[in-house]
């Protein structure tokens, strides 16, 4: 009888010491917007970011994710994220070149780095996340992390064979140096959302999309319309970012920081790796199914480089911007990636 009351004592402290534990713990509730649809490959991948995310923090860190820009625009999402409207953005730095075009070499360099792997090693070996928060806190911002699906593919409804084929080629661009690189090569950039895409090419609005990877123009619909692309890909690899208001990332304990930084760590190597795998498999499925796949020649590659350098000097126009792509191209040049 004895031992059972000692028993029921210790049950009950240790009752009480759980509920006091669970009193206690820290909860962090964010609101998060991405570009992409829960559809798209990348969709699916945001959701598994969120179900690492609540099994690692035990659910003391819930989110909630709204998919294909349903609360503001692609490019809102940034200041809706400061302002308080949302509390974190998934989209992508180049979407904030508005600000300052130090942003662009947040987002992407379009053809500096040779692969997703190279361009994660510059950020968690090159001093690469001081370099990105020195932009992002001036404007009330903390980055967390990037997802790279790796090169991506144009789609257009005319060929695409190589930089002769660009004259007068109207596309949807993002917004960024792409447009200045692009227009340098004869092409039409029209800058536009990135859920205006599709209505856009089956309207005829627009002759082809700078949108996303093989595997992501798919779960967009555009190779349903769009019977020509590039593949693999070589103009663009963008960066898609994790980056959440500043107060909010400093009010969060710091369990929860290190599991948001490592969850996004995460998603990078298993985005990274499932899209190249995806992208070959696709490429394979598309070719038999008659889409027209271009891989440009050295020449027309190296008038595309050409005009990529051209840009980055005319687009690093703020101390910021120099500074950013400095950090870049420094870092390349140190695992000799370039001259």
């Amino acid at each position: 009888m004895r031992n059972m009351k000692r028993l029921t004592r210790a049950v009950s402290t240790a009752a009480i010491a759980l509920t006091a534990v669970a009193a206690n713990a820290e909860t962090t509730n964010l609101r998060i917007q991405t570009h992409f649809s829960q559809e798209t490959l990348s969709g699916q991948m945001a959701g598994e970011f969120i179900e690492d995310v609540t099994a690692m923090s035990n659910g003391e860190i819930q989110i909630e994710m709204f998919y294909a820009s349903s609360v503001v625009k692609s490019a809102e999402t940034f200041d809706a994220a400061a302002t308080g409207i949302l509390d974190c953005d998934m989209t992508g730095g180049s979407y904030q070149t508005g600000k300052n075009p130090a942003f662009q070499f947040a987002g992407d360099l379009n053809g500096a780095y040779a692969n997703p792997y190279q361009q994660y090693a510059w950020l968690l070996h090159g001093d690469g996340y001081a370099a990105m928060n020195e932009l992002y806190n001036a404007y009330d911002m903390e980055f967390i992390g990037w997802w790279i699906p790796g090169p991506e593919s144009l789609s257009s409804t005319r060929p695409i064979r190589g930089v002769a084929d660009l004259e007068g080629w109207k596309f949807r661009s993002p917004p960024g140096i792409i447009t200045m690189i692009f227009e340098k090569l004869g092409a039409s950039p029209v800058v536009m959302d990135f859920n205006e895409i599709f209505t856009a090419l089956e309207t005829g609005i627009i002759d082809g999309a700078d949108a996303a990877n093989l595997t992501n123009n798919i779960g967009l619909g555009l190779y349903d319309i769009a019977e020509h692309t590039n593949y693999p890909g070589f103009h663009s690899m963008p960066a898609d970012h994790l980056a959440c208001r500043k107060d909010v990332w400093d009010s969060m304990p710091s369990h929860h920081q290190a599991i948001l930084k490592v969850g996004m760590q995460a998603l990078a190597l298993k985005n990274t790796s499932i899209n190249e795998v995806r992208n070959a498999e696709n490429s394979v499925t598309l070719a038999a199914e008659g889409l027209n796949m271009y891989q440009w020649s050295e020449e027309d590659m190296a008038a595309y480089r050409a005009a990529v350098q051209s840009a980055w000097t005319e687009f690093a126009t703020t101390p910021e911007s120099q500074s950013l792509l400095d950090s870049h191209l420094n870092f390349l040049r140190s695992i000799g990636a370039m001259q």
